[in-house]
């Protein structure tokens, strides 16, 4: 066996090692400490008027925006019943492909209402418990 030969099977054989004795560690952790242990974020008076003053209107109008557009009617673009009258429009041309794919993406659209609902919400208790009666 020529030298090139000894080294390329000594890197294979001290990275089976390498990588067999990662596995055998990573197999023995302690599966309750993987899960990562609350963390308490704390804010100073500056960052916590800013982000009243303007952090909190900007996330709150945004996602109202949002919530407002995908659920108006079908003459307001973007919405689900827009996707779903242009998926409509589609299939009557023929094309079931595209019509399915705008389908999947007002149901898609409409399941985000609830995490923008969820955000909103944040937004408004974060404003109730730090923010004062602003």
């Amino acid at each position: 066996m020529n030298r090139m030969s000894r080294v390329v099977i000594g890197g294979a054989v001290v990275g089976t090692v390498l990588l067999g004795g990662a596995a055998v560690a990573v197999a023995q952790e302690d599966p309750s400490s993987s899960q990562p242990a609350p963390v308490t974020i704390t804010l100073s008076p500056e960052q916590v008027t800013r982000l009243c003053d303007h952090r909190l209107p900007k996330i709150e109008k945004r996602t109202s925006k949002l919530v407002e557009r995908i659920n108006g009617g079908a003459d307001v673009r973007g919405s689900a019943a827009w996707l779903r009258a242009r998926a409509e429009k589609e299939r009557g041309a023929g094309r079931e492909t595209s019509a399915e794919l705008l389908e999947e993406r007002a149901d898609r659209r409409e399941g985000r209402v609830e995490q923008l609902n969820q955000v909103n919400k944040w937004a408004a208790d974060f404003r109730a418990e730090h923010c004062g009666a602003k």
